[in-house]
């Protein structure tokens, strides 16, 4: 019986939730072999019950399965998540210096608005006199460059940190900025992690009030990256008002409750559409966002209308929220939106 053996089971073991293993993450502390008897100390930090009785039940089936194996024992070492945390464990989080709040807004799936939620979001922010920063994290699907109107290329500085992409008031980092038109990013989950880790550590954000961070959709790994290492402030959920939309949205929901990052609330995109004689239709369900609002007990952050002009200005690259909310009731709910955000990350 050895060490490699020991490790190679335990790879099976996924943490809750994630399609990463315990190994991978690192949270096994110490293996102890005696002939064919072995013992492991597992280290978890969560206010979740749920986790560590999965995790032990998970490593006992996997290491019983291993041929020739004698007794088992595993030990679960449960620690508080606001304690300091330990490299490679899901909750080892640390701070962007100079960054006040960072605020993630996640989906579950694509094709929800979650971009143009993030972009216009900041915008609303930048309109309350705050610094704000926007780290495009999808890596596939980066759109900020056209949301901003802008494909300029960041340069560095002296300290080879990036330099960001300054738009109307906001600070922007984007693969869009990174590659030719139309080229597409093709790079496997290990890299993907590093890219990710350089648009938060090794970009010159400076003073920020806010930095949102527009998550690709999904429960992937590169929202792993950000929800294992970075401090999160919290989360803003984005879906449509229809149930298969709103599964996914649990997911995403359940993702960032396992790793004790707060859900600011929900922001139900494509509300509705109003016509020119003032008919609303709910297209996409009629209010799917504010029941799975209440189901999760937060608050719903705001009802975003179906509107052409916001397609035309994510398309000209003049995000809705910089018109004046007289104007626009997409900018106005967009003004609420981050009226909701800032109540709730700052309470």
């Amino acid at each position: 019986m050895t060490e490699d053996i020991i490790k190679s089971a335990l790879t099976n073991v996924k943490y809750p939730g994630f399609s990463r293993d315990i190994v991978a993450f690192g949270l096994v502390k110490e293996i102890a072999i005696s002939g064919n008897n072995v013992e492991v100390t597992i280290s978890v930090q969560t206010k979740d019950p749920k986790v560590p009785e999965t995790i032990f039940k998970d490593c006992q089936d996997a290491l019983n399965a291993i041929d020739g194996i004698g007794t088992t024992r595993v030990n679960i070492d449960v620690k508080n998540p606001e304690a300091t945390g330990t490299p490679g464990n899901p909750n080892a989080k640390s701070a962007i210096p100079g960054i006040k709040k960072i605020i993630a807004v996640a989906s579950g799936k694509g094709g929800v608005g979650k971009s143009t939620v993030a972009t216009n979001l900041a915008v609303a922010l930048s309109k309350t006199g705050a610094k704000v920063g926007l780290c495009d994290c999808d890596l596939y699907g980066p759109s900020t460059g056209q949301m901003f109107g802008t494909n300029q290329q960041p340069m560095a500085n002296e300290n080879d940190e990036i330099i960001p992409i300054e738009a109307h008031g906001i600070k922007l980092m984007s693969m869009s900025f990174l590659l030719e038109e139309n080229s597409p990013v093709i790079v496997r989950g290990p890299l993907a992690t590093r890219y990710t880790q350089q648009f938060l550590r090794q970009v010159a954000w400076g003073e920020l009030d806010y930095l949102i961070l527009d998550l690709p959709p999904g429960t992937g790994d590169i929202q792993l990256t950000i929800v294992q290492t970075v401090a999160l402030d919290g989360a803003v959920i984005v879906t449509t008002p229809q149930e298969v939309a709103l599964i996914d949205a649990r997911k995403a929901v359940s993702m960032f409750a396992k790793v004790n990052v707060d859900i600011l609330g929900v922001v139900e995109n494509m509300a509705w559409f109003e016509c020119e004689h003032g008919t609303k239709y709910h297209i996409f369900g009629d209010g799917g966002g504010v029941r799975e609002a209440e189901r999760l007990k937060v608050p719903l952050l705001g009802q975003i209308p179906l509107d052409a002009h916001t397609r035309v200005c994510a398309d000209g690259g003049t995000p809705v929220a910089l018109l004046p909310e007289a104007e626009s009731p997409v900018s106005a709910a967009f003004k609420e939106t981050a009226e909701k955000v800032v109540a709730r990350v700052n309470r």
